[in-house]
């Protein structure tokens, strides 16, 4: 499977197990409140029909609006802050393509703040037929674990990034179009 995004192609080892025995993939055992994703605004945020904005917990995408996330980013990882828009504009279009326009359930982290600095709901996501959101960006290579998150699904998600980046999925995969 491939992406393109401003110019830049992204193309990736999908998973060739059965994504249905996968924890991106595993059906949840709580409620069945629907709310609809109307936009997504980046790669781990989303716009709800009901005007509310969620924030995937315990994963974080590359950066795509100029901002000092994104000067942190460029220093941290000595990458250009064009690439790394460019690779936030791929996680959040493949972000798009799984969840915008859906019905899905939000599942708050027990213990957990509700809401962060940005008036966001901090939430785990999971679509209609069970998929958990926030652990299949991070299987299919467009998410890192957010580490500074102390949620109960870290260590799922570690070792989901884990497997994504030595499989060589989404972003971690080959990505044509960046120097």
């Amino acid at each position: 499977m491939s992406i393109t995004v401003s110019g830049l192609s992204c193309k990736f080892n999908e998973k060739t197990d059965n994504k249905n025995e996968t924890s991106g993939s595993k059906k949840k055992e709580v409620t069945d409140e629907y709310i609809i994703v109307t936009k997504v605004i980046d790669g781990d945020t989303f716009k709800m029909s009901d005007g509310s904005k969620v924030r995937l917990i315990g994963i974080d995408t590359p950066e795509k609006y100029d901002s000092d996330k994104l000067n942190r980013e460029s220093d941290i990882t000595g990458r250009d802050k064009e690439t790394i828009k460019k690779l936030g504009d791929a996680a959040s279009e493949y972000v798009r393509k799984l969840v915008e326009g859906k019905r899905v359930t939000l599942v708050r982290e027990t213990g957990y703040e509700d809401l962060d600095k940005y008036n966001r709901l901090l939430r785990y996501v999971y679509l209609e037929d069970g998929t958990f959101v926030n652990a299949r960006i991070i299987e299919d290579g467009y998410a890192n674990v957010y580490n500074a998150a102390n949620v109960s699904k870290i260590n799922e998600f570690r070792r989901l990034e884990r497997e994504a980046r030595e499989n060589k999925r989404g972003l971690w995969g080959e990505v044509n179009g960046l120097r």
